[in-house]
């Protein structure tokens, strides 16, 4: 007799294999984590809007600006708000540029192929040609060294990509929330449902590029390239960010003789998924950033959470960060359901052998990561 019951996984990860199996989250079910990861997804969709806006805004309005210094003003500069933004009341895109860096160095996905396409380096060097038309200098420098401005166009690239994965990702987060005040988000698995409707929903969005100079529109990444929202940017990101990361100065060495830092890339293990909430808020933490910026927009459910906790503000960012690990585990379980090769109903044994066995090959990879003490 031919059996279509598939035997337990004898992973070390085997529970949470099984519940992404069922089509339920790494992050187990309760009414703190729902209104915790509502939450923090609510103001971090709030603070995704302002990243998603300057992105955009430096790669088509400050293409090859050698000195932007003014490129997170979004073309609004006033005496009130580069005061304010001397006085650090402000949101800190500074974090958007280290995740566009990250994604950029750690590659992959069809973005990253294509920058390096002739169709691509053809119409990089156009626009180059006349966003330095009048400029001899320029020229000459370009010619000494051609490949430079030609990366530097590469990473206005993905200004605009990351920009353009968190518009739709911000779009979704909002709305998310409103579903839970409306009361039709109840559960860790309600959250990620939604996610991975809004990933579906989005999956063939095309991700574009052009530039206008002096009058005429150049365009770097054409829709007829094919590159689309959720395996060019969204896989990658979770990759990039995710997973691999950066490694946090400070808190490793960066001496090659201390042989602290992979030799791979791929063997990096510094993303949101593993890092320790506990040194947020200390220098050269980059996430500090992001944290600092979300405390500005956390709904009073969530505000009135943190207050009733021992430390209240001591530790704030700290629980931001710990809560935000929550959701980004709910996050990645849409994003590897949306990727199971089989679908979230599998049919037969070998479509059910399939999906595990790609689970297992991603739960291989969150052994060392803090989806128990996420989950304790």
């Amino acid at each position: 007799m031919v059996t279509t019951v598939l035997e337990p996984s004898k992973h070390a990860l085997a529970h949470f294999i099984h519940r992404l199996e069922q089509g339920l989250p790494m992050l187990e079910d309760s009414e703190q984590n729902v209104m915790e990861v509502v939450g923090i997804l609510k103001s971090y969709g709030v603070v995704l809007d302002a990243y998603s806006k300057n992105l955009n805004y430096v790669a088509e309005s400050q293409f090859l600006n050698l000195f932007p210094f003014f490129k997170y003003f979004n073309g609004q500069l006033t005496g009130d708000r580069l005061l304010k933004h001397w006085w650090h009341d402000r949101i800190n895109f500074e974090y958007a540029e280290y995740c566009m860096k990250s994604m950029f160095w750690h590659g992959g996905g069809g973005l990253d192929a294509y920058l390096d396409t002739p169709e691509f380096i053809a119409a990089a060097k156009k626009a180059i040609a006349a966003r330095w038309r009048n400029n001899p200098l320029m020229l000459g420098l370009n010619k000494l060294f051609p490949d430079f401005l030609l990366e530097q166009t590469r990473q206005m690239a993905y200004y605009t990509g990351l920009g353009q994965f968190w518009r739709v990702m911000s779009d979704m987060f909002i709305d998310l929330s409103d579903r839970y005040d409306a009361g039709e988000i109840k559960s860790t698995t309600d959250v990620t449902h939604h996610v991975l409707a809004g990933l579906v929903a989005d999956a063939s969005r095309p991700i574009t590029y052009k530039v206008e100079i002096r009058g005429e529109v150049y365009e770097l990444i054409p829709e007829s390239a094919g590159l689309t929202f959720l395996m060019d940017t969204a896989v990658p990101y979770v990759e990039a960010i995710f997973f691999r990361g950066t490694p946090f100065a400070g808190t490793i060495s960066y001496n090659a003789q201390a042989a602290q830092v992979p030799a791979d890339q791929p063997s990096f293990t510094y993303g949101a998924l593993y890092a320790d909430p506990l040194p947020i808020g200390g220098s050269g933490i980059p996430p500090t950033l992001l944290m600092q910026d979300m405390r500005h927009f956390l709904p009073d459910y969530l505000w009135d959470f943190y207050m009733n906790t021992p430390r209240k503000e001591q530790d704030l960012r700290v629980k931001i960060c710990q809560t935000f690990q929550k959701s980004m585990f709910c996050v990645t379980s849409a994003a590897l359901m949306g990727l199971a090769p089989s679908g979230l109903e599998p049919k037969t044994l070998e479509e059910k052998q399939a999906n595990r066995e790609f689970f297992e090959h991603w739960m291989d990879r969150f052994l060392t990561s803090q989806i128990k003490a996420v989950n304790a």
